[in-house]
């Protein structure tokens, strides 16, 4: 995968808190899955939101407080991850989703899906006050990354629905990095470009006269009549990992919708444990956060959502998803 599809992995949904259904304890919270006896996991996820909302986490395990003992690395891109997962080397880790559908049919059905961690992290930026709805942007040319992956694939779903032609009604010029889509953003008096964060806010703190127009997410769900929602980021596991180790797994992914919720909530705090682990800088996290949809949703929720846009992503390429779309054995139900 290219920088530009890592990048996707980088809040209009609260984080579900684990442990629904579970034994109370006296002060009415669930109560925490501990495994019997600690054990060492090696968890991946890539710099931006994915990895942002993991922070936490990371910080309690330096600490010695989580469940178990996590041994994290903190990837550039998707590539340096991939082999690593395909060889049970990561068995915890946070992906693009069609990543995720990717290594489910490479690995014949080894990699779940454990957990919703980001929903969009995309934006439409402009440099004027044009642009109110996606049909706002007919006639205009847009700059943005990621040709050839869930980049392309949702902005020409997102102008689809809203009665556009990408191919006749606008002009896409896609660049090969988010910079270069920020320097044409500093040099031009009108122009559109739909950048992911934290690169919307790098390019808007250069820039003042730029600003949010759109919210591709918000805007999809508002032409969706499928339900379907834009899925940035989820939370895999090696599935003989997640047989011979529930509790450890179970007891990791109740720690990460602790983690989502404390970043949502605690964004200062948390912006400096984002610089602290080496993600982004503090300044632009504390920015970004509000920004990045970190989320933690699981179970039917999560999978309503893949589902869905794993779908739309096929019916344009079915190649960006693995070439076929996974099975019920995909999802990861504790």
């Amino acid at each position: 995968m290219r920088v530009s599809a890592a990048l996707m992995a980088f809040a209009v949904a609260a984080g579900l808190l684990a442990g629904c259904g579970k034994e109370k304890n006296g002060n009415n919270e669930p109560e925490p899955t501990v495994s019997a006896e600690k054990i060492d996991i090696a968890v991946g996820a890539l710099k931006g939101p994915t990895a942002i909302g993991l922070v936490q986490v990371m910080e309690d395990a330096g600490n010695k407080t989580t469940a178990n003992n996590y041994n994290f690395t903190i990837a550039g891109t998707a590539d340096e991850l991939t082999p690593k997962i395909i060889k049970g080397e990561i068995p915890i880790a946070a992906v693009p989703c069609n990543l995720a559908s990717v290594l489910y049919n490479r690995t014949n059905g080894a990699v779940q899906v454990a957990a919703i961690n980001t929903i969009s992290v995309l934006y439409i930026l402009e440099t004027g006050e044009t642009i109110r709805s996606a049909e706002d942007l007919k006639g205009r040319t847009i700059y943005s990354t990621g040709k050839g992956t869930t980049p392309e694939y949702t902005l020409n779903y997102l102008l689809r629905a809203a009665g556009l032609d990408p191919e006749k009604d606008v002009t896409v010029e896609y660049k090969s990095e988010a910079a270069e889509v920020a320097a044409v953003l500093a040099e031009s008096e009108d122009a559109v470009a739909m950048l992911p964060q934290p690169y919307v806010t790098v390019a808007m703190s250069q820039n003042e006269k730029l600003r949010i127009a759109l919210d591709v997410a918000a805007e999809w769900e508002k032409y969706a009549d499928d339900g379907s929602s834009v899925v940035t980021g989820v939370v895999v596991v090696n599935k003989a990992f997640a047989e011979e180790n529930k509790d450890a797994l179970d007891a990791f992914l109740e720690e990460y919708a602790a983690s989502a919720q404390y970043v949502t909530e605690h964004v200062e705090e948390a912006a400096e444990l984002v610089e602290k682990y080496d993600i982004v800088k503090a300044a632009v996290a504390q920015k970004a956060i509000p920004y990045c949809n970190i989320v933690f949703l699981e179970g039917e929720t999560m999978k309503e959502k893949v589902d869905s846009y794993l779908k739309v992503l096929f019916d344009q390429e079915p190649n960006s998803v693995g070439g076929e779309l996974p099975g019920e054995d995909f999802y990861y139900s504790r």
